[in-house]
């Protein structure tokens, strides 16, 4: 390397968590203003993986001919980790001794809230001699940027999931079936109300539509089985749900702990894995089973789709939005600044502070979707679900009694509570209690 390569300043850039489609957008567009600005940019493999061990070999120089045409690709050249050095002060030491072993000045990260979190820490600990931005990812959407932009890799996750449920929604009506498809979005249902409205689903379910109030599993199953029974009654015996994975962490444990349905797994203390409760299969075999009690033969099948979605080559949104991204990192990092998540508004740079941003918590807040939006209303308008309308009058709620193979006031008693904000039917002392905690948060 020429002695002019060691004079200038280096900038390192490395990708946390979960894949997302734009990372590489946004290590090309670093990459070429970085160099464009006169600094050396080096890649670092793997997250913090080597980084939180003390070890600096895991790197490579990027340079502009590596990064010119990388953005029309998914997954991420760096690939990518999940592990977090914010978690113990010694992983965090060895980190920046790594990336001071590096001669790094200035750091950009890529990824959610536990990589926010970690750059955080970094900017704090070495405050005045690594100057640290960070660039915001998830497919779930749940971040709360500035006008409320979209996370990248949201748009392009969207329209993959989209044009899945499309195919699945011809597939359900040529065979005659109910699809029931879970996506990702554990803290959040962006993800799922996005692909359901845009796709036309037949319902969508979100953990926000119970607001703060803790569900039963037999809520759940009690919107699907009734909008099957609505949907038969409107001549049509298929179609598709979208459920937001995030649902489980909603549904009372104590009530699941105790359904024949629900193989739960524990801890090393004890406590449930909600993360390994598969909610498009119990609530397919909990709806089946109901159904076939009462006579009627439906045939539902569950799919996933979440992995399939995050290495997928960005959209030209994300190809932009990434693009804009990388440039006003770079930008924010060369004018003196530090310690900030960088995102971009109506086509200004927008840097937030990690303080006014991450919890008490070390992690940032969740933004959930507005189910007082007049955009989820809209979405809520075109789902096959029971409304108020549908209980006004009597002849017509015996006409689905009577497709339900039901008495009509058995039905009365078992669905009218689903037209309720939030809809919950009082099972447990425990979900009572959470229920009259959410409606006088609502009143306020």
């Amino acid at each position: 390397m020429s002695e002019d390569h060691y004079h200038k300043k280096t900038l390192a850039i490395l990708v946390g968590g979960g894949p997302a489609p734009g990372i590489n957008g946004v290590i090309r567009s670093v990459t070429i203003e970085a160099i464009n600005s006169g600094l050396n940019v080096i890649g670092i493999y793997d997250g913090f993986e080597y980084l939180s061990k003390g070890d600096s070999s895991h790197t490579t120089e990027l340079r502009i001919e590596d990064v010119s045409r990388i953005h029309y690709s998914g997954g991420s050249i760096l690939h990518t980790s999940r592990v977090n050095p914010a978690k113990s002060r010694e992983m965090l030491d060895a980190t920046i001794k790594a990336l001071t072993q590096l001669s790094v000045d200035y750091l950009v990260t890529i990824g959610g809230d536990d990589t926010a979190t970690s750059a955080h820490k970094i900017d704090e600990l070495a405050a005045g001699q690594i100057q640290v931005a960070h660039v915001p990812k998830t497919i779930d959407n749940d971040l709360p940027l500035p006008g409320n932009m979209p996370t990248f890799g949201y748009q392009t996750a969207r329209d993959f999931g989209f044009h899945i449920v499309q195919s699945l929604m011809v597939d359900a009506s040529t065979t005659r079936r109910w699809y029931y498809v879970v996506t990702m979005g554990r803290k959040a249902g962006h993800l799922a109300l996005g692909i359901g409205k845009a796709a036309g689903a037949t319902l969508t379910i979100i953990g926000e539509e119970f607001r703060d109030t803790t569900v039963s599993f037999e809520t759940i199953c009690d919107i699907l089985e009734a909008s099957i029974i609505k949907r038969m009654a409107q001549g049509s015996n298929y179609g598709i749900a979208v459920l937001a994975e995030g649902i489980i962490t909603r549904i009372d444990s104590e009530e699941l702990k105790n359904h024949p349905y629900v193989n739960l797994e524990k801890d090393l203390h004890g406590n449930i894995r909600l993360s390994e409760i598969d909610i498009g299969r119990i609530t397919k075999d909990e709806v089946r089973r109901r159904l076939r009690e009462r006579g009627l033969n439906v045939t539902i099948v569950n799919k996933d789709i979440g992995y399939e979605l995050r290495c997928a080559a960005p959209i030209p949104y994300d190809c932009e939005y990434t693009q804009d991204l990388g440039y006003a990192a770079v930008r924010y990092l060369l004018t003196g600044n530090s310690g900030a998540i960088v995102t971009v508004d109506k086509g200004q740079l927008i840097p937030i502070q990690f303080k006014d941003i991450i919890n008490s918590d070390g992690r940032i807040n969740t933004r959930e979707v507005d189910v007082d939006s007049d955009s989820y209303q809209v979405a809520r308008k075109y789902m096959i679900r029971l409304e108020k309308s549908d209980f006004d009058e009597l002849k017509n709620v015996a006409r689905l009694a009577l497709i339900g193979n039901m008495k009509t006031e058995e039905f009365i008693e078992k669905y009218k509570y689903l037209t309720d904000d939030p809809p919950v039917k009082y099972k447990t002392e425990h979900v009572k209690e959470n229920h009259e905690h959410a409606k006088n948060k609502n009143k306020k």
